[in-house]
């Protein structure tokens, strides 16, 4: 997040409105907003037919529950003045956005507070929703959201002061005074730390009953994992050029490096299977697009096009090879969230370290003439971040799992957690499925509500698909 550059061309006064800086990121922040809903149809076409609810619901809980925390003391430890440290900000200097609703400037120059927060705010719901991924088809709904409400808090929020906040990472933190790491967009806060997350959670909650071994583990509905990844690419042109907070041309710059890296990851990715599988498939289409959007985030802004082009071929391949060590391991994340946002991730944040271009901010990367000063505060960064994720996460998921117990039961997880967690199936096929009747149902699937079955896939559809196990 950029938010340190003062802009040519801005007014003098810094708390002067910004009309034009102020429209496009209202704009930007609806784009990521929709991010999440995209997310939503992403994830529900990866999981199968009697989880396709629950995994969508996920999502949306995270917008619900985050927008909440965010308001009432989210945005104070993540933007607040410096308290513990650098750990976090302040939670009480403006409880409840107290006193920042006329302020203007106060983040970057010309634009209101109120803007800056609401744009911050949908960073932390998509955040949240993209751990979900993980741990699919298995997580209880009640427990996700408290889950999505401590871990804002104590996770993201903690990160997001550190890296954009002026905490540890910021020009005079106790990292950031030594070394200057760069995280244009969110690389190491969004998706190195959900990736991680993910694979923590998925670590405390088990494997998925039948995981490698249940043929019918696989995608069921392919049109909406495409239209869920067009709808990300779509919002990530807020995510990204958006993070400039200001519209110039490094926003038009990180909006074409965007374009560029995430072309070049889904042919890098149909690349990989073809040589590797004998096809390209639409699953690696949207997977692949999904991993360049990921590796160019904290790099949109810092780099060239050639760059960007280049960190997005790598990125495809390298999570396209990534997704398969969940099986050599016996690791279900469901999706693949580690694969394609902890990998890609950290191949976007470390990649600054050789394509940068020298800037007030860097002397540039190692093919730039800056050798490789940039490349090791961007380790560091990199390894703090994981540690800090990795570790609270585990001690949140650990806690809620314990006592209120986050995992659905076996006999739940059998039936279709849609039925179980929701009174709901996303199908009414062949008279199968159930509804929802007031009174009746209680949440538990009747008689006349069996649970979702799974409808068997012609030949060509299984092959693609564990051809492609590839889910983000």
């Amino acid at each position: 997040m950029n938010i340190s550059v003062l802009n040519v061309g801005m007014a003098v006064d810094p708390t002067a409105l910004d009309p034009g800086a102020t429209a496009w990121m209202l704009a930007a922040s609806a784009l990521v907003l929709l991010m999440t809903p995209g997310l939503a149809f992403f994830y529900g076409g990866l999981v199968r037919m009697k989880s396709v609810l629950n995994i969508m619901m996920m999502s949306f809980g995270a917008m619900g529950v985050v927008a909440v925390v965010w308001a009432l003391w989210g945005y104070g430890l993540a933007f607040g003045p410096d308290t513990m440290a650098g750990l976090v900000g302040d939670p009480f200097a403006n409880p409840g956005l107290s006193g920042l609703a006329s302020s203007i400037g106060g983040k970057a120059p010309g634009l209101p507070d109120m803007v800056f927060i609401g744009f911050q705010a949908t960073f932390a719901i998509i955040t949240v929703a993209l751990i979900s991924g993980a741990v699919a088809e298995r997580v209880r709904f009640g427990p996700w959201l408290l889950f999505a409400a401590l871990w804002v808090t104590l996770v993201y929020a903690p990160i997001a002061h550190w890296v954009w906040g002026g905490g540890l990472f910021g020009a005079t933190g106790i990292v950031g005074s030594k070394i200057s790491a760069l995280d244009f967009a969110g690389g190491t806060v969004v998706h190195m730390n959900a990736g991680i997350a993910g694979l923590m959670l998925a670590v405390v909650l088990g494997k998925r009953l039948g995981f490698m071994k249940d043929p019918n583990i696989r995608p069921h509905n392919l049109p909406f994992v495409m239209l869920g990844a067009g709808l990300l690419w779509f919002g990530w042109f807020g995510f990204n050029a958006g993070s400039e907070l200001a519209a110039d041309a490094i926003a038009g710059l990180a909006w074409t490096n965007t374009l560029l890296a995430t072309s070049a990851a889904l042919l890098g990715w149909l690349l990989v299977e073809r040589l590797r599988d004998g096809h390209a498939t639409s699953l690696g289409a949207a997977s692949g697009a999904v991993a360049g959007l990921v590796a160019v985030t904290p790099a949109c802004g810092f780099v060239d096009p050639v760059g960007a082009i280049l960190i997005g071929a790598v990125a495809g391949a390298v999570c396209a090879l990534a997704v398969g060590l969940k099986f050599r391991i016996g690791l279900d994340d469901s999706l693949d969230v580690v694969a394609v946002h902890f990998v890609g991730g950290l191949w976007g944040t470390l990649s600054l370290g050789f394509f940068a271009v020298p800037s007030a901010k860097t002397e540039g990367g190692l093919f730039y003439g800056g050798g490789l000063t940039q490349f090791w505060p961007q380790i560091l960064t990199a390894l703090i971040v994981t540690a800090w994720s990795a570790i609270m996460t585990t001690l949140i998921g650990y806690a809620i799992h314990k006592t209120m117990g986050m995992r659905v039961s076996e006999a739940n997880e059998r039936s279709g957690i849609d039925v179980t967690e929701h009174a709901e199936t996303a199908y009414e096929l062949l008279m199968v499925g159930g509804t929802f009747h007031p009174g009746e149902h209680h949440g538990k699937p009747g008689p006349a509500d069996a649970p979702a079955a799974e409808i068997p896939a012609d030949a060509t559809e299984q092959n693609q698909a564990e051809r492609g196990r590839v889910r983000t």
